[in-house]
């Protein structure tokens, strides 16, 4: 059986290519896919041939590549040691592709309850980045929190600290229209980072500074912003992926006078057989976002700004490559039918 794949077949180039379908192995599933999400920071990294797309150097950065790791739809087929899941089976699934029909290990699929729409569920393991980096950083209820970027990872850190108790929540971001969505999704306040009086409110709103940051635009001038806003023994988690050198912070007045904690964030860095306090494996930060959904506490659907079929991907992608600010964005894999 063939099906479509999004690829990047080259730089700035994204065509909807016809790929054969493996069958599950004993330990996988095949699920056809409804609803695959784009993470804009890196689909475009991969998009435009950015060499730093993997914490590991010996990772291959030619091309065709692929991306699209946050999706959702329904089990066609299930390997013979799979005894969770069965045909028809509604699931989430984590390290997808945008593909119609994705092989994943059963580790990466996961139940999706009754009532959570597939939109939904497409944007768990994106929202299980933000969710570990705001674990990592041991966020007491009560605390202060800043978010450095609004795009999608952010916006979704926001709802988890307002679901967390974070108080007050600060959104930072220089697009004035991001500040407006982050407002509309639970934010307190919300800041240009380069307004001259930045860090002075921040500091004067907390009593002294934000105990919790989460640095999502992986870009040092912003995580330098942010170290200028934290309290005394404040923590910070690098969440956003820093693929430059471009840092220059005064780590003996930012870092080591106020005992800040810098904590790495990329989500890889996490165990992947057993949770414990601060420290959760994907399934089980996938199952805590379920039970958030289902019960109305979370509604990361919220979120979503356009969606398209597949076969538009070629525009959708000269956007992401060109566009400065692009909105949150999935592809409808059911309009293939």
């Amino acid at each position: 059986m063939n099906c479509k794949r999004i690829v990047f077949t080259r730089p700035y180039t994204a065509e909807l290519c016809d790929i054969e379908v493996p069958a599950p192995g004993a330990n996988e599933v095949l699920v056809k896919l409804c609803i695959s999400s784009i993470s804009s920071g890196t689909e475009r990294a991969n998009l435009v041939g950015d060499p730093n797309v993997s914490t590991n150097p010996k990772v291959d950065v030619s091309f065709p590549r692929y991306s699209g790791y946050s999706s959702s739809g329904i089990v066609e087929a299930v390997g013979t040691d799979v005894t969770d899941f069965k045909p028809g089976d509604r699931v989430a699934l984590s390290w997808s592709t945008h593909t119609q029909y994705v092989v994943r290990p059963a580790y990466d699929v996961h139940h999706i309850p009754d009532g959570c729409s597939f939109e939904e569920a497409a944007l768990w393991h994106i929202a299980t980045f933000p969710l570990a980096a705001i674990r990592k950083c041991r966020l007491e209820i009560g605390e202060s929190a800043m978010v450095m970027g609004m795009g999608v990872l952010g916006l979704a850190a926001i709802k988890l600290l307002r679901a967390a108790g974070a108080t007050p929540i600060i959104a930072v971001d220089p697009d004035a229209s991001k500040r407006e969505l982050a407002l509309a999704h639970g934010a307190d306040y919300a800041f240009d980072p380069f307004a001259a009086d930045f860090s002075d409110t921040v500091r004067k709103m907390t009593g002294g500074g934000t105990n919790v940051g989460i640095e999502v635009t992986g870009n040092g001038p912003a995580l330098e912003g942010l170290l200028n806003c934290m309290a005394m023994f404040g923590r910070v988690a690098l969440l956003g992926c820093t693929r430059d050198r471009n840092f220059t912070i005064d780590y003996y007045r930012q870092v080591h006078g106020p005992g800040i904690t810098l904590i790495g964030a990329h989500t890889n860095a996490r165990p992947t057989k057993e949770s414990h306090a601060g420290w959760w494996t994907t399934p089980d930060d996938m199952e805590a976002l379920a039970r958030l959904s289902s019960s109305g506490r979370l509604h990361l659907a919220e979120l979503l700004q356009e969606t398209y079929s597949p076969v538009e991907a070629p525009a959708v992608y000269d956007r992401l490559a060109n566009e400065r600010s692009f909105p949150i964005v999935q592809f409808d894999w059911r309009t293939m039918e």
